[in-house]
């Protein structure tokens, strides 16, 4: 048996065998890259979707922005101190001048948004501020990368591209 379908790129009917199903390959007619759809893929037949709730998924988005401002008011909040009352140490600060959790995770986010935005200069400043809080930073690093919904600074970005920002700047602190 084999697997027949279409390149997306011109229309050509291109055949390839069974193992490869899930893989990419090249076109045999405009030599672009395409994806041979797994045997499985073809049985099942063409998957019915339903379109996007544009006003569902803008409300969505407010309430994510809300949520992130509101976040940093509260931030700010509790980092300042009461007059005459002696700042306390972040939990997690070993030393003087060290970043809070709060200041790495936003460090994390303005480093994202700026590889995204391709101001390469300002995120491997922004990437050489986190470096000395370390293993701390990784594992902020870590949340974000597991969190099912991004930050509303960085939701923008494309899954997969964010991912690789993620992964990039964790290879900085190895």
């Amino acid at each position: 048996m084999s697997i027949t379908f279409k390149c997306e790129h011109c229309g050509k009917k291109i055949e390839a065998p069974d193992a490869a199903g899930g893989k990419w390959g090249k076109c045999p007619g405009c030599k672009n890259k395409v994806y041979v759809p797994s045997k499985a893929a073809e049985d099942e037949g063409e998957l019915r979707l339903s379109p996007i709730d544009a006003e569902e998924e803008k409300r969505r988005r407010e309430m994510l922005i809300e949520e992130a401002r509101l976040r940093q008011e509260i931030m700010k909040e509790t980092n300042v101190p009461e007059e005459g009352v002696q700042p306390r140490k972040e939990q997690n600060e070993t030393k003087a001048g060290a970043l809070s959790d709060a200041e790495i995770e936003l460090g994390v986010i303005a480093y994202l948004r700026q590889m995204a935005d391709g101001d390469l200069e300002e995120a491997e400043r922004t990437a050489k501020s986190l470096i000395s809080s370390g293993n701390r930073t990784v594992k902020i690093l870590e949340r974000i990368a597991l969190s099912e919904i991004p930050e509303p600074e960085i939701m923008d970005i494309p899954q997969n591209v964010l991912a690789g920002l993620i992964k990039g700047l964790r290879g900085k602190f190895k």
